[in-house]
Formats: structure tokens, sequence, C-alpha cells
């Protein structure tokens, strides 16, 4: 079975560096897969796409050597089973909030006697490799769960110590919410900050990986630094509406006379 990649290093402890897709957008996906992130997530929460797009933009993710994974609707298992027999290499679980949940996710991303995945990895075993995927599935298919509520954190320790559970990602404008702030991405607010150490403190003490959303290069490298196994850099739309602005804004200087 074709390697997973990033789940092999964050495994070794090694820190990786991925991008968010919320536009329905196959060349969008094939470009920034192109550019050499780690890893590319397909978000079906809270992205404009829907499964269809799931089953283009997966197999464009798959031309390079980054993993794909899919942040899935909910914790259902046939939304997570969907995603994984489309060809995903690993699911994001939203608002996971304790152990019985993470165990839900767990079991869905699991063929048995490990979990109560069906059989039928229509593309995937075409990407993963007909000869070996459903020996080999269990052990490369990354299950993650999100952290990002007021249960979810107090729920933590029990979370991250799910069997089977590969790493824990924070959703920081959820998690601001959570505990009584504005939904902002990249947060300073000494609440935020202190939470955000307690869900990476428990997941190095359980030996998960520990992922997060970052919303700006600054605080991308400060999570890096931290040793923060999965970042989010940025989103597709996020770079699109970024780089248009500077050089409109620098463009419109030129007709204005201002600099």
């Amino acid at each position: 079975m074709h390697p997973n990649q990033a789940l092999a290093a964050w495994r070794q402890g090694k820190r990786t560096i991925g991008v968010w897709l919320s536009l329905a957008n196959v060349h969008t996906a094939e470009t920034l897969a192109n550019l050499g992130f780690d890893w590319l997530c397909i978000d079906l929460q809270h992205g404009l796409l829907d499964y269809k797009d799931l089953t283009g933009m997966l197999p464009a993710i798959s031309t390079t050597d980054a993993t794909p994974l899919v942040r899935v609707p909910w914790n259902e298992p046939y939304e997570i089973m969907k995603a994984l027999d489309a060809g995903a290499y690993g699911v994001i679980v939203p608002m996971v909030n304790n152990r019985a949940e993470a165990e839900q996710a767990v079991a869905a991303c699991r063929y048995p006697p490990a979990g109560i995945r069906s059989f039928g990895p229509v593309r995937a075993a075409l990407r993963g490799g007909r000869d070996d995927y459903a020996r080999r599935a269990n052990e490369e298919v990354a299950c993650i769960a999100m952290i990002e509520t007021a249960e979810g954190v107090d729920n933590v320790d029990e979370i991250a110590a799910t069997p089977g559970l590969d790493g824990i990602y924070i959703g920081p404008s959820d998690l601001a919410l959570a505990i009584g702030l504005a939904p902002r991405g990249d947060n300073d607010d000494p609440a935020h900050v202190k939470t955000v150490r307690l869900i990476h403190a428990a997941c190095h003490k359980q030996g998960v990986a520990i992922g997060i959303q970052a919303f700006s290069l600054g605080f991308a490298r400060r999570y890096l630094e931290l040793g923060f196994h999965f970042v989010t850099l940025g989103s597709d739309i996020g770079f699109l509406s970024k780089s248009a602005s500077e050089e409109l804004a620098a463009a419109r200087s030129v007709v204005t006379g201002k600099d």
C-alpha cells in the first residue's frame, strides 16, 4: 500500500505543513499539491464543495506525494467511510467531545476486528494498492479528532488516550467560542493560549500527534516552534484573497499616486 507519509512523519515526532481546501476546484487542489505541502485537507464541513467535488480533487492531489486528508461534515460513520473509500488517507472529525465519540470515529476508520469500517474501497484501493489495501489500511489511515468545544477541552486527556486515535486537531475559532471569546483564528488572548497549551500537553503526554489551524505565517511558525506536528499554513481562498488584495493595492497606488 502506498504509505501515508504525513502519518509516518507524525509517528516519528516530525513537523509537517499543510493547506486547507475550501473551494470546489480540481485545478486549485492540484496546483497547491504540487507546491510541496506535506498534506492537503479538503473541507467537507465548511468548504464550498460536496462529495462529487471530493471525487475529483482527491485524484488531483494524488498526482503528488502530498497526503490527502478530508475534514468530514460530522462524526458520522458513513461520512467517514465514504471519504476513505474515495481515497482520503485520513479524516479530521469535528466537534469530538469525549472518549466515546473519539472511539466512534476510530471505529469507522478501521476494518474489523479493529473497527466497523465496511469494505468497499472503490478508489482507495486503486490509489493505495489493490494487493494489500485491506491488510494495511488500518495502519495507514489517519484518524484525527478535533477538540474545539468546552466539553472536548474538559475531556482532552481521555480523548487523547483513545486507542487507535492518531492525532488531535485544534479548531481555534470554535475553541475561542467555547471559552467565551470572539471567534478569531490567530488568537493571542491569554485564555486561548493557555487552552491551546493544555491540549498540546495532553497530546504530548499520550503520544498522539497535535495539529492546529493557523491563519498567518507568524502563527504557523509559532506553532511549529512549539512542536505541533501538523500545522495548516493557510487556505486556498485565504492565499487567493491575500495575494489579490496586495497586488491590487500596489497597482491602485499608481492610479491614486499614493504609495
